[in-house]
C-alpha cells in the first residue's frame, strides 16, 4: 500500500483560514436558481474529496456508487491485517534481536572461560592443601565453571529462540506483505474506477438533470411551513443589526462559521491518511482544536447579538421589552466585568506570546521593549518572512511547531468584539427604557 506523507505548511494554514471563508461567503450570496439542478463543478469536487467511497455517484443518483464501498471496506480490512501483522513481526524481530545479542555476549564469555579452565584447575591442584591460595583458586575455578554452565544454558535458550521465532517472523512478514499488496491493488482499482468516472461525470450530470421533474410536488407539511413563513415574514440575522457594531459582529460570526466546513475536509483527510494509507498526520488534530478555539472567541459577539447565549428564560421571557431592558442594563455590570477582564488578560497573553525570544524577529524584540516601534517597523524585511529560524514568538511543543501567538491575538479580537457588542446592547437598552413602551 503506498504511503501518504504531507505536513500542512503554517502559511497555508493561515491562508486557508482567511481565504476559504471569503470564497464561501461570495458563493453563498450568488442568486440561487429557481429549480435545483446537478452541476459539473460540484460533482467533480465531491469526486475529488469523497470519490474513494463513491460519493459522486450517490450525488448523481447512481447506485453504481455501491461498487466503491466493498472495495473501500476491503482496503480498511487489509490495512488492519497489515498493521496487526506488522506488530507481530516487530515482536518476533525483537525476540530474535535479544537472542542474537545473548549469543554474541555469552559465546565470548563461555569461550574465554573454557580457555582458562585448565589453568585454573592446575592452580587449584598445585596450591597447598587448606591454604588461602587454594581457597582463592577454588573460588576462581567454581566461578569459571558456573560461567560455562550458565552461559551454555543461555546459549541453548537463545539458539532455541532464534530457531523458533525466525520462521514465525518470516511467516508473519509474508502475511504482512500479502495484505499490504492486496490493499495496494484494491486502492489502484478504486483509482482506476474513479479515473473512468472523472471522464464520465459530464454525461452523468446531464443524465441526472433529465430525471428532475419540471414541477416538483411538495408535501402538505412543506406547504404549511411556507405559508407560515410568508405570514411571519423571513427571519434573517441581518434583522438584528442596527449599527456598525452589529454589522461587524454579524460579519465576523458568519466568517468563522465557515471554518466548520474546513474541519470536515481536514478530518476526512486525517481518516483517509490514517486508515487507508497508514500515515497519520501530526498536525490535523492540533490545527483543528486551535481553529475551534479561535472560532469560539470570535463568535461570542455574534451569539450575543442574536441572543444565542444560554439564559434563564422562565423569568426573562414573560417580561415586557422595557423590563427586559432594565434587567439587561442591571446585569450588564457583570458582563462588562467579564468582557473587560477577557480583553485585558488576552492583551497580556498576546504580548507575552510575541515577547518569547525566537530567532531574530524584530517583532519579538519590540514586544520585549528592546527596540522602539519605529525601529521595529523599519527592521521588517523579506528575511522576517522567509527565514525558518524566525518564528515571531511562542510556538507549539509538538512536531508541527505552529506559531501560537496569532491565536493569542485572536483572543484579543474576540474580547474587543465582545466589549463593542456589549456597548451596542447597552445603548439599545437605554433607548428602549427611554421609549417606555
Amino acid at each position: 500500500m503506498p504511503g501518504l506523507s504531507f505536513t500542512l505548511p503554517h502559511w497555508l494554514y493561515w491562508v486557508g483560514l482567511i481565504v476559504f471563508p471569503i470564497v464561501a461567503m461570495v458563493l453563498s450570496r450568488r442568486p440561487q436558481p429557481a429549480q435545483k439542478r446537478y452541476t459539473i463543478p460540484l460533482a467533480y469536487m465531491i469526486a475529488v474529496t469523497g470519490g474513494i467511497i463513491g460519493l459522486h455517484r450517490f450525488y448523481l443518483k447512481s447506485l453504481l456508487g455501491l461498487v466503491f464501498i466493498p472495495i473501500f471496506l476491503f482496503i480498511l480490512y487489509a490495512n488492519s491485517q497489515t498493521q496487526a501483522a506488522r506488530t507481530v513481526v516487530s515482536n518476533y524481530a525483537n525476540e530474535i534481536r535479544v537472542a542474537e545479542r545473548t549469543l554474541g555476549r555469552e559465546e565470548g564469555r563461555v569461550s574465554e572461560a573454557r580457555e582458562g579452565l585448565a589453568d585454573l584447575r592446575a592452580a587449584f591442584e598445585a596450591a597447598e592443601e587448606g591454604s588461602i591460595g587454594q581457597r582463592s583458586a577454588e573460588r576462581r575455578l567454581t566461578r569459571a565453571e558456573d560461567t560455562i554452565e550458565k552461559g551454555e544454558a543461555r546459549l541453548e535458550e537463545a539458539r532455541a529462540a532464534v530457531e523458533e521465532f525466525t520462521p514465525l517472523r518470516d511467516a508473519e512478514e509474508s502475511r504482512r506483505s500479502f495484505w499490504s499488496r492486496s490493499a495496494g491493488y484494491a486502492f489502484y482499482l478504486i483509482l482506476a474506477l474513479l479515473a473512468i468516472d472523472l471522464a464520465l461525470i459530464p454525461g452523468l450530470v446531464r443524465r441526472a438533470n433529465r430525471t428532475i421533474p419540471e414541477h416538483e410536488e411538495i408535501s402538505e407539511a412543506e406547504k404549511a411551513l411556507a405559508a407560515l413563513e410568508a405570514e411571519e415574514g423571513p427571519q434573517h440575522d441581518s434583522d438584528y443589526a442596527t449599527n456598525w457594531i452589529d454589522r461587524l459582529s454579524l460579519f465576523c460570526g458568519e466568517f468563522v462559521a465557515y471554518w466548520a466546513v474546513i474541519a470536515v475536509f481536514v478530518y476526512y483527510y486525517e481518516v483517509i491518511a490514517r486508515y487507508v494509507f497508514g500515515s497519520p498526520t501530526n498536525w490535523a488534530h492540533e490545527a483543528m482544536y486551535l481553529m475551534f478555539g479561535m472560532q469560539y472567541l470570535i463568535a461570542g459577539a455574534y451569539a450575543m447579538l442574536t441572543e444565542s447565549h444560554v439564559r434563564v428564560d422562565i423569568f426573562y421571557a414573560p417580561l415586557s421589552k422595557p423590563r427586559k431592558a432594565w434587567v439587561d442594563l442591571l446585569t450588564s455590570v457583570f458582563f462588562f466585568i467579564f468582557a473587560g477582564t477577557l480583553l485585558v488578560t488576552s492583551w497580556i497573553f498576546a504580548m507575552d506570546a510575541i515577547a518569547v525570544p525566537s530567532g531574530n524577529s524584530v517583532l519579538s524584540d519590540w514586544a520585549r521593549g528592546q527596540i522602539g516601534f519605529g525601529e521595529m517597523v523599519s527592521g521588517f524585511g523579506l528575511n522576517q518572512w522567509t527565514d525558518p529560524n524566525i518564528r515571531w514568538g511562542e510556538i507549539s511543543f509538538n512536531e508541527w511547531e505552529v506559531p501560537l501567538w496569532p491565536m493569542k491575538w485572536v483572543m484579543v479580537m474576540g474580547g474587543l468584539l465582545l466589549v463593542l457588542q456589549g456597548i451596542s446592547k447597552l445603548s439599545k437598552d437605554i433607548r428602549e427604557i427611554a421609549r417606555g413602551n
